[in-house]
């Protein structure tokens, strides 16, 4: 597994993807909708497509990892879900929890950083407990970072980041004319942290949702009609390929 001060060669080809290791992307997004659809096609109540959904993150984060990805965020909860049944977000939280106990011995095994982004209010004490338990365990490991978006909205990110901007000026720590858009990247959730490359969405829905919208001005987008619960691992590497042969021109001019 790549860790990340040790990227993957940059000329030879991967061999699950039969395309250049430096082509690949270095950062993939994913908006994991459809839990809901999914289970009511099928006469199940909604919270068993969130169930049936865990099984697609694992095997998501599995593949990721052996692909060498430098980070892999998943968008788990918006900030506007807290509009669902009362009982399904009990049970988005207990599944949470769940998957922050059960999978944390297979993401040391497999050297996975894992980090959360988001507002923490609302969220259970129980749930926090074992989030930031996971996240302490994993600070010191080198591989993938396995990045979660949990109560998060793009928009309340930037607030947040231009509330700790404006403390700065009031404090004299900061003139307006010094701020520039890396001042504004500095203060945001992702600090540090490379843009995403690739942003996947599930359920065939056109929209990106209020996620990180700062972060995805040049990414890329693919979009599958299949709902998160059947999203496959041939379903990562189709975008993969599809990535690969995109022209990224940031603005520019591209290959001819």
């Amino acid at each position: 597994m790549a860790s990340h001060s040790s990227p993957p060669a940059s000329d030879a080809e991967h061999p699950l993807l039969n395309v250049p290791r430096a082509q690949l992307p270095r950062h993939v997004a994913i908006i994991m909708d459809g839990n809901g659809r999914w289970a009511q096609r099928r006469d199940l109540p909604r919270i068993e497509g969130h169930r049936r959904g865990v099984a697609s993150v694992r095997r998501t984060v599995e593949e990721c990892t052996r692909l060498g990805l430098e980070q892999l965020t998943l968008f788990c909860l918006s900030s506007e879900n807290w509009k669902r049944p009362p009982e399904e977000l009990e049970f988005l939280m207990h599944l949470l929890e769940q998957y922050m106990i059960e999978e944390r011995g297979t993401i040391m095994q497999q050297r996975i950083v894992v980090e959360a982004i988001g507002r923490r209010t609302g969220i259970p004490p129980r749930v926090l407990d074992e989030m930031d338990r996971t996240i302490e365990l994993t600070a010191g490991n080198p591989g993938m970072r396995l990045c979660l978006a949990i109560n998060y909205g793009g928009r309340s990110e930037m607030v947040d980041a231009v509330r700790a901007i404006a403390q700065r000026v009031q404090a004299g720590e900061l003139a307006p004319d010094a701020i520039h858009e890396e001042t504004i990247a500095a203060h945001l959730y992702t600090a540090g942290r490379p843009d995403p490359d690739l942003l996947i969405r599930t359920a065939g829905e056109m929209r990106v949702s209020n996620f990180l919208l700062w972060q995805i001005s040049y990414a890329e987008l693919w979009v599958t009609d299949r709902c998160w619960p059947e999203f496959r691992t041939e379903d990562l590497h189709e975008a993969m390929r599809a990535y690969v042969q995109r022209d990224r021109r940031f603005g520019g001019i591209g290959r001819m």
